[in-house]
């Protein structure tokens, strides 16, 4: 009998490095397969738009790389270098001069000073949770949703505030535009109609980092997470192979345990027979949501937004009131571009000068379009854009547009555009992608799924690879979790 050849994990994302390192730091030997020719995923920063000039592929701010479990424990800031901006992030709306924005500082007092009759109802909104964070961080992120969660009383703050701003029920505290929009810019980092609850609980979480960790931005690009992870992984005596896609399991037959960084259907295009029948039935009903479309830009200097606060912000939501982005985001899940949509603004420069060239400023953008889209978007982004800060068309030197259909032939695991790796929906969320206590493990001796496709959801975060490792060294190797401490 050939020996084993130890693990494999297939997909270098955020959660297969997360994966890969904790199996490795086990003592496990472990091969980490890449079907591209570099590592990341969508964490990686490329020079596609102007030589010399780098862009983050697709996550480019990350709240959850402070305070999250896997990154505490992989201590990633003993590893690299974040800013951690004053503002986390900002949402313009209309206006012709003075405060015409809604900017969210970590200082929450200072958050609900600039806005105005409706200051004090956003700090009650957060507040509590700010108080009890790593309990919100637990049921939110803790594994399946499904499970007692460590602190009743954080869940039950989160899940009142959930119930709120995830129903009609959403604009009774509020008496203005400033607050609900500041609200609403966070909830749809997770595309889908609004109000919903899902999309409450992601703008609770995202919030509450923003007032307490912060939005930090990564030195260098969001590269310089995947180098760290990848770098230990080495360290540790792990191997890893560029440039090779594993297209079926029989490709990995020396191996006893493979753990998949992919979507739920490329785990069943992958394995085929040797997934039970009734389980690859529900991996193929695990649905994929509405999509991105992404921009990139070049500009010759900053963004000139009309509030000069927004300067200060890596992080902006455009798409103007809450009423205009809930239409927008209807328009979407009706199968339609909207005209006025809701985009996604990452502009590092302010807290990164050094990444780019002098008076260079990369900036990142996407919208929300219908999955598959083919659709141009330029126009449109350049148009918002353009809505709340006067005059960028003419700092614009390079474009690089990707589809929505593009997206997801870049990155296999953005089904049809889907960026989150299968639909934030409540019953997506309880079962991502299937009911049971461990998620992760397939009925398949020795086969894990450990993508965004599995709890506890999307994110640059490396909680399913995390968490799809620990299953498998208590269940096939009989093995503690080992410690992920820098210089361990």
């Amino acid at each position: 009998m050939q020996p084993s050849l130890g693990a494999a994990v297939v997909g270098s994302g955020p959660n297969g490095l997360a994966a890969a390192v904790t199996l490795a730091r086990a003592g496990i030997p472990v091969t980490l397969f890449e079907a591209m020719e570099s590592l990341g995923g969508g964490a990686r920063t490329l020079s596609h738009v102007t030589p010399g000039v780098v862009h983050d592929v697709c996550s480019a701010i990350h709240p959850m790389a402070l305070a999250t479990g896997f990154f505490r424990e992989f201590e990633l800031t003993r590893r690299m270098n974040f800013v951690v901006p004053d503002a986390s992030y900002a949402h313009p709306l209309d206006g012709t001069a003075g405060s015409t924005a809604a900017v969210a500082y970590r200082d929450i007092e200072r958050t609900a000073s600039e806005l105005g009759r409706d200051g004090a109802a956003y700090a009650r909104l957060y507040k509590p949770l700010l108080e009890r964070l790593d309990g919100v961080l637990d049921v939110a992120l803790g594994g399946p949703v499904l499970r007692w969660p460590s602190d009743l009383l954080a869940a039950a703050a989160f899940g009142v505030r959930t119930l709120e701003q995830g129903t009609p029920l959403w604009d009774l505290r509020f008496r203005e535009e400033h607050a609900p929009a500041l609200v609403t810019g966070v909830a749809a980092h997770s595309i889908g109609r609004l109000p919903a609850l899902t999309h409450a609980g992601v703008a609770f979480v995202l919030g509450a980092l923003g007032h307490a960790s912060g939005w930090p931005v990564p030195v260098g690009g969001s590269q310089a997470i995947t180098d760290a992870l990848a770098a230990d992984f080495l360290m540790h005596g792990g191997r890893i192979e560029l440039g090779r896609r594993i297209a079926h399991l029989d490709e990995l037959a020396g191996f006893e345990v493979k753990l998949f960084d992919t979507s739920a259907r490329g785990l069943v295009e992958i394995a085929g027979d040797a997934l039970p029948s009734g389980y690859r039935k529900r991996l193929m009903g695990f649905r994929y949501g509405n999509a991105a479309a992404k921009l990139d830009l070049v500009l010759d200097g900053p963004i000139p937004w009309r509030d000069a606060r927004v300067e200060q912000a890596p992080t902006v939501h455009l798409g103007g009131t809450r009423a205009e982005i809930v239409a927008a985001e209807a328009e979407v899940a009706r199968g339609r571009h909207a005209a006025r949509p809701y985009v996604l603004v990452a502009q590092p420069a302010g807290c990164d000068p050094g990444r780019n060239p002098g008076g260079v400023h990369a900036v990142t953008t996407y919208t929300h379009v219908p999955s598959g889209s083919t659709a141009d978007v330029t126009e449109t982004v350049l148009s918002q854009l353009e809505r709340f800060a006067p005059g960028v068309r003419d700092r614009v030197s390079a474009v690089r547009m990707t589809t929505a259909a593009e997206l997801g032939r870049e990155n296999r695991n953005y089904v049809g555009g889907d960026f989150s790796a299968g639909q934030v929906s409540l019953r997506q969320l309880v079962a991502r992608p299937v009911l049971g206590s461990e998620p992760w493990r397939t009925p398949t001796k020795g086969v894990y799924l450990c993508s965004s496709s599995t709890a506890p959801g999307p994110g640059v975060h490396g909680l399913a690879g995390w968490y799809a490792a620990k299953s498998a060294l208590l269940r096939e190797y009989g093995l503690d979790v080992p410690s992920l401490a820098f210089g361990g």
